[in-house]
């Protein structure tokens, strides 16, 4: 039986699947089972950052296998704490981390501290402050209390009723976001960049905004960083970017290029909020994934970081030039190498036309096409990326 059809009898049918049964992929490239090359635009949503089978990674990662490849969060193991000390010498060198297995696992851990948090920091008036806002067009993850601070409602009807207490404010408007603090509001969690949302970028002013709301009324600033963090915007993480600290950050997708793995990063007036019993996770903090995460921590250098905003800068000024000559195209948005370019009409058919001619990029919220390059790519390659994306806004001019 073939992989399609393999999959189709034995998977449940939770992904809409695009026509690839992909054989191996190395550097900023994918093979299929027939090793047709293609150039791939979107790094498994922001996961292999740097690139496919980078081999420091997997040199880390072959070490620790030969090691041990589990060993359980009842005793120690020297590769988790080495992964703790780089995130928290490059974060809150004062605060702590939880590791966990994916970005919804990061923020219900996010989720959690900020529901203590409120519970041990009730109102004035002894009220326990359980409720978080959340914002419009957002997207925290599918288990059901990240659905829930999920702001795109069309994900939430078939599992109704969900958990509470999540409100959505508008994204870049502070007034909403201000008439729905009250003496239950405990945090607001932001995404700096809505990367489902299709790539809405928050303003500095509005993110600082949202520092100064939490600072007047005693809230947690959660910032998820799933998709945006560990270098894509230029930056190792987005906040360092826009220069204002949360209280607890995520991580996930791009943390160790491509293995399992989640972090909620909190400071320290956070980090003793859960305490023995209060969470846990069998697999979090799973020594391979560290060890793949240690290794790249270590290549995420200034040189690289500032080769990303070079890279983006040369991106951005081709598909500009692109807006120009197709009319099709509404705007382009960016910070750094999260790339959207939203289009008057649905980007299905324009995602498959580029697939087709070897070059992997994805449509998001209908109508914007996502671009998330790993960081080794080269200026060949955004040329090549500009020169089919042009053939398929031309067929797609001629096809209206």
């Amino acid at each position: 039986m073939d992989t399609k059809k393999a999959e189709s009898k034995y998977l449940m049918q939770t992904y809409n699947r695009h026509d690839l049964v992909v054989k191996k992929a190395k550097g900023q490239f994918v093979w299929d089972e027939n090793n047709k090359k293609y150039l791939d635009f979107f790094s498994g949503i922001s996961v292999c950052n740097l690139g496919h089978c980078n081999p420091a990674v997997n040199t880390a990662m072959k070490k620790q296998i030969d090691s041990f490849v589990h060993i359980s969060n009842r005793y120690y193991a020297k590769v988790q704490t080495e992964l703790a000390e780089s995130l928290m010498k490059k974060s809150f060198p004062d605060g702590k981390v939880f590791l966990s297995n994916s970005g919804a696992e990061a923020n219900e851990c996010a989720i959690k501290i900020a529901k203590k948090w409120g519970i041990d920091h009730p109102s004035k008036t002894g009220e326990k402050r359980i409720e978080i806002i959340s914002f419009e067009n957002s997207f925290h993850g599918r288990t059901l209390a990240t659905l829930s601070a999920t702001g795109q409602l069309k994900f939430h009807e078939k599992f109704k009723p969900l958990p509470e207490k999540f409100v959505f404010a508008k994204f870049n408007d502070i007034d909403s976001v201000k008439k729905l603090i009250n003496s239950k509001t405990a945090a607001i969690i932001v995404e700096i960049v809505q990367g489902e949302g299709g790539v809405q970028i928050a303003g500095k002013n509005f993110i600082k905004g949202l520092r100064e709301l939490c600072d007047k009324n005693n809230l947690l600033l959660i910032f998820d960083e799933v998709q945006c963090g560990m270098g894509r915007t230029g930056k190792l993480f987005a906040w360092q970017k826009l220069g204002v600290k949360p209280d607890v950050f995520t991580l996930a997708k791009a943390l160790a290029n491509g293995l399992p793995i989640g972090a909620t990063v909190a400071n320290k007036k956070t980090s003793k909020v859960l305490m023995s019993g209060d969470h846990g996770s069998t697999f979090g903090g799973n020594p391979v994934a560290c060890a793949a995460a240690v290794a790249v921590l270590k290549l995420i250098t200034p040189k690289m970081l500032k080769n990303v905003s070079d890279k983006a800068k040369y991106f951005i000024k081709e598909l500009n030039g692109l807006k120009k000559k197709y009319k099709i195209i509404q705007s382009i948005r960016n910070m750094g190498l999260i790339i959207g370019v939203e289009l008057d009409l649905p980007g299905k058919d324009i995602v498959e036309f580029c697939i087709n001619k070897g070059l992997l990029i994805n449509c998001t919220h209908e109508n914007v096409l996502r671009f998330l390059p790993s960081f080794v790519i080269t200026k060949k390659d955004i040329d090549f990326t500009i020169k089919i994306l042009g053939e398929a806004l031309k067929w797609q001019m001629l096809k209206k």
